[in-house]
């Protein structure tokens, strides 16, 4: 470790910070349908909008009415994506020739986009075409994060609203998040990802001569504003093959540090959105410093070990550090603080190979993820799925203290209680079931790579970031058979969905109860003992779901060992 690569996080760290407030406050505005500096030339597309779908702005919808609409919205993206992929053959913009996509691996590949998992079985740039870059998975890049936004939006309305049975309008909040907040930033941030050297091009891809004479097939396309959304919306999902490794992905150590930016930009700036729509931006702040005390310590831990490398590669005479996997161009530093952004912003957009990490510094993407992908996470789902922890560390409180336990002027009573713990364990029951079978299931185990510990926490890590809707991969499985698209393509929507439908009655719920006023036995939420309690909290409960996957490993082995399947 050097003091140069501290500095690198701490001014990585910084400008998060700084960032945080004025977006928050803009995004704010955004939500409450207030004038915003874009408003004069947005606002009249907007209007268009409601009108040519016959949407009525001003109409609000009860929390289910709200989420039903999202699930119909997301067969609509699924469809999408399934058919572009299965007719790519005969659709335009497909310089490359490619045929049509296999039924498995499309439905696979759509349920990972609109689930903003963007697990990827496929290499982008010799499977699919433009128009199914564009039109399939950029666009739906764009609504899948929209959607993670609005509902952490509704969440909020449940916490802020007193006494009402509306939680918003699912296609105004969809609408205005992709309006005023994704696209205006994606444009200036394609401009810049182009001006540092990454493609942006309908054009045919380029034939080049090797210094051996030898002739070697370019890929190139719109590749600019595929990574722009995928950065910004927490989506992941590469246009090529090796993602923000590949040098058209992320060309400079400059893209590599604003990518990483954007990354968090949009889910730490929500907690900033909490606070301020519950009338008390400690409140955002309190959620904040939370998030901050575990990324900081999965970054420390995993740099530390990134940088020290191992005693094996000491005996060997490799000192300075394990660069295996690593692009030279970033580095330990800037390769290890990538790592555990992804993980714990559910972006799972990678610069370098995680499989080849030490088995400490890989071990905590895994373990972001096993947390509930709630360090920043995804854009919008971050702070749900926060809340669903906060609601469970206010219930645990008022245990303590033998009251009815309060947050932010709403009483949490059961019903809360238990649709977030609905929420949370429905997450290890899908990483640990399906890590199971796929250790013992003589397709699955042909697919793995690497036999004994190193095979199972590839397996294990698949299905974390599936069920976590990170979509970044340990590497070493062959992902692209039968078994694992559909079961990855299963994680993949129960770690959604299911994990919505309870966030979304809580949020009802709330929303339906009257505001009371604190009193000289409320729990204070904004100071140092409320971030003790939830970080607590969080790594108990992450605890509960990780140490049992530890545990795991011998058991399936002796399974396997039993079933004649030794891995």
């Amino acid at each position: 470790m050097t003091m140069i690569g501290w500095l690198q996080i701490i001014l990585f760290c910084a400008i998060i910070v700084a960032l945080t407030k004025p977006l928050g406050g803009y995004m704010t505005a955004v939500f409450n349908g207030e004038r915003t500096f874009l408003s004069p030339v947005l606002r009249p597309i907007e209007a268009g909008i409601y009108w040519f779908s016959g949407v009525e702005e001003r109409r609000e919808q009860h929390w289910l009415t709200y989420t039903v609409s999202m699930l119909l919205f997301h067969v609509g993206g699924f469809l999408i994506i399934y058919g572009v992929m299965r007719l790519q053959a005969v659709l335009p913009f497909n310089p490359a020739g490619q045929g049509a996509v296999a039924q498995d691996l499309s439905f696979n590949t759509a349920i990972s986009f609109i689930t903003n998992t963007n697990w990827q079985n496929y290499g982008g740039e010799s499977t699919v075409s433009y128009l199914v870059q564009m039109l399939g998975l950029t666009h739906q890049n764009f609504l899948s994060a929209a959607t993670g936004i609005a509902l952490a939006v509704a969440m909020i309305r449940g916490f802020s609203r007193a006494s009402m049975r509306t939680v918003g309008n699912f296609w105004v909040d969809v609408t205005r998040t992709t309006l005023y907040v994704l696209l205006p930033i994606c444009v200036v941030y394609t401009l810049f990802l182009v001006w540092q050297g990454i493609p942006q091009t309908l054009g045919d891809y380029v034939e080049a001569t090797t210094l051996e004479g030898a002739k070697q097939t370019i890929a190139v396309g719109p590749v600019a504003s595929q990574v722009a959304i995928k950065m910004l919306g927490t989506n992941g999902g590469g246009f090529f093959n090796a993602n923000a490794a590949h040098p058209f992905e992320n060309p400079t150590a400059l893209s590599n540090l604003v990518q990483m930016l954007s990354i968090f930009l949009i889910g730490a700036a929500m907690t900033n959105v909490f606070g301020r729509m519950v009338g008390n931006q400690r409140q955002g702040w309190a959620i904040f410093a939370v998030m901050g005390v575990l990324f900081i310590a999965g970054v420390s831990v995993t740099y530390w070990a990134e940088a020290n490398g191992t005693s094996i590669m000491h005996a060997l005479g490799l000192t300075g550090g394990n660069m295996e996997g690593k692009e030279v161009r970033f580095g330990i530093v800037a390769s290890s603080l990538f790592a555990v952004v992804t993980t714990a912003a559910s972006c799972g957009a990678v610069n370098a190979m995680h499989d080849s990490f030490t088995a400490l510094g890989g071990m905590i993407p895994l373990i972001n993820m096993q947390l509930g992908e709630v360090i920043i996470g995804g854009v919008g789902a971050g702070l749900y799925g926060m809340l669903l922890f906060v609601v469970l560390a206010i219930f645990v409180a008022g245990l303590m203290v033998g009251r009815t336990p309060e947050y932010v002027g709403k009483k949490i009573e059961a019903r809360e209680v238990k649709m977030a713990m609905l929420a949370i364990l429905v997450l290890p029951l899908m990483y640990l079931g399906w890590t199971a079978v796929g250790v013992v299931y003589p397709a699955a185990v042909a697919s793995m790579a690497n036999a004994g510990p190193h095979g199972f926490t590839e397996v294990l890590y698949a299905f974390t970031s599936a069920t976590g809707n990170n979509g970044s991969a340990f590497a070493g499985l062959t992902g692209n058979t039968l078994f694992y698209n559909l079961t990855l393509a299963s994680a993949m929507f129960v770690g959604r969905f299911f994990m919505i439908v309870p966030a979304m009655a809580i949020a009802g719920s709330l929303a339906a109860k009257k505001s009371i006023p604190p009193s000289a036995g409320t729990f204070p939420t904004t100071g140092g003992l409320f971030v003790g309690l939830v970080v607590g909290v969080i790594l108990i409960i992450g605890g509960l779901t990780f140490f049992p996957a530890l545990a795991l490993g011998p058991i399936v082995e002796q399974l396997a060992m039993n079933a004649g399947n030794v891995f």
